[in-house]
């Protein structure tokens, strides 16, 4: 995939004396989820300090950094922006003090509530320094009624749509999942403290051992009498909606999501695509890294041998969250090249995880045209992004998705390739050892699990 932005990653560790350091380090394993900002917040039980900085995590955490965060509590956070615009005032984990102290706060979702809550807070005189929907948690926190609760379930039964949260404070550390799950959370342990990520390819880099996922709905508490859950929101009549384009593609294929190998769950879409959309052809490619597991599941189902098309740049960076669409444009040829020797004079099937906008699709098949490509037959391992996503995927703006005003033989002669077939929703869905009804699919299908707020759509389809 070449035109999704990703939204962001989340770690914490609990109770490690070299907690800020592994943060970083874990940091890397979640470079994918967000190249926009990065930053890490710890605490020596008195203040919190915070150090972050735009761009990568090597560029925005230097070593004298680690030094002055090296606490054994910390929270760190990789971002792109979905709300709120890139600069350095956005990057997270956010830090803030209150009537109760200090508090820094990092999140991975989109919030569909927050413009008119915002709205309330400045009407009664509440002055934001952010453009995030993040800060809008932190005046909750703050209102007189909320600083009263022990707890923070007052706060996070008032936010609506996909959060998952982190908070740090001088004497506890808190992981918040939001009632439907939408963005996952994990948790493990490490030696004698605990660890919080996004995804558990993180536990690995940092050395810790998965526990479990943070459920729909809870807050877990850890501080030095140890784990405390508590269920903000009880599941009686809310249903998961986990979103399946974290199995799809956002995740590493290292990871496990919703108790799911993400790799094994791509080779499922490989070999379900091959069933519902055949074609002969002389070898199977992926446009790296997304369609590598699923090229593998469409070579061993069809027979048709798997080899490499495509040669990638590692140190371009990924283009497609760039904040920039001119800049992703002008990366494109940068970032790939490709291998003469596998596709001259060959049938190619090219295998990619999705199409969002187009806008760099075209000039990535072109190259295998320049190469000699003989036929170019392309197919994704999802349906088509027909809808826009309001909880926390950068495809918001129905009027950018190619899908959403071209039928597929449109896109097709606008790709100019000789053929292009999707993955059904059912042949998709069917992938899953979860039932399907525990997924959010509604940037495929428009089923929305919750009501989006006439504001929070206002906000993007003025755009289109």
């Amino acid at each position: 995939m070449s035109e999704a932005k990703d939204h962001c990653g989340l770690l914490g560790i609990y109770g490690c004396a070299d907690a800020a350091e592994r943060v970083y380090y874990g940091l890397y394993s979640l470079q994918h989820r967000g190249e926009e900002s990065a930053g890490i917040a710890s605490t020596d039980g008195k203040d919190i300090i915070c150090y972050k900085g735009m761009g990568l995590v090597s560029d925005a955490i230097q070593p004298h950094m680690i030094n002055a965060l090296k606490n054994p509590c910390a929270i760190g956070h990789v971002r792109y922006s979905t709300i709120g615009s890139s600069n350095i005032g956005n990057a997270q984990p956010l830090v803030v003090d209150y009537y109760k102290g200090k508090v820094a706060v990092a999140h991975n979702g989109q919030l569909t509530n927050a413009k008119r809550l915002r709205e309330e807070f400045e009407a009664n005189g509440s002055i934001f320094h952010t453009t995030s929907d993040t800060e809008v948690i932190v005046h909750l926190m703050a209102k007189p009624l909320n600083m009263m609760q022990k707890s923070l379930s007052l706060v996070l039964q008032h936010l609506r749509g996909a959060f998952s949260l982190l908070f740090l404070t001088p004497s506890e550390m808190v992981g918040v999942r939001d009632p439907h799950g939408f963005r996952p959370l994990a948790l493990g342990k490490l030696n004698d403290g605990y660890v919080f990520a996004s995804e558990t390819c993180a536990l690995d880099q940092v050395g810790a051992e998965y526990i479990r996922d943070v459920q729909p709905g809870e807050a877990v508490y850890i501080g030095k009498d140890g784990l405390r859950s508590e269920i903000y929101c009880p599941q009686k009549n809310i249903k998961p909606a986990f979103c399946v384009f974290e199995l799809v593609y956002f995740s590493r294929p290292d990871s496990k999501i919703y108790g799911e190998s993400v790799h094994v769950f791509r080779k499922k879409l490989g070999a379900k695509l091959a069933e519902e959309s055949p074609v002969d052809a002389d070898v199977v490619i992926s446009v790296p890294e997304g369609g590598n597991s699923s090229a593998i599941g469409y070579s061993h189902a069809s027979g048709i041998p798997f080899d490499r098309g495509f040669i990638r740049n590692h140190y371009v960076g990924r283009t497609f969250i760039l904040p920039e669409q001119d800049r992703r444009h002008r990366f494109v040829e940068l970032k790939l090249n490709a291998l003469k020797e596998t596709v001259a004079g060959k049938r190619v099937i090219v295998i990619d995880d999705s199409i969002v906008r187009g806008t760099t699709s075209k000039s990535r098949f072109g190259l295998l045209r320049k190469a000699g490509a003989k036929e170019i037959h392309v197919r994704i391992s999802c349906p088509p992004h027909r809808y826009p996503c309001y909880y926390g995927i950068d495809f918001q703006k129905k009027g950018e998705l190619i899908a959403a005003n071209r039928s597929p033989e449109e896109i097709r002669k606008y790709l100019d390739v000789e053929s292009l077939r999707y993955l059904s929703v059912d042949g998709m869905m069917s992938c899953s050892t979860l039932p399907r009804e525990h997924f959010c699919n509604a940037c495929f299908t428009s089923n929305y699990p919750t009501p989006i707020e006439e504001d929070t759509k206002k906000l993007t389809e003025k755009y289109d």
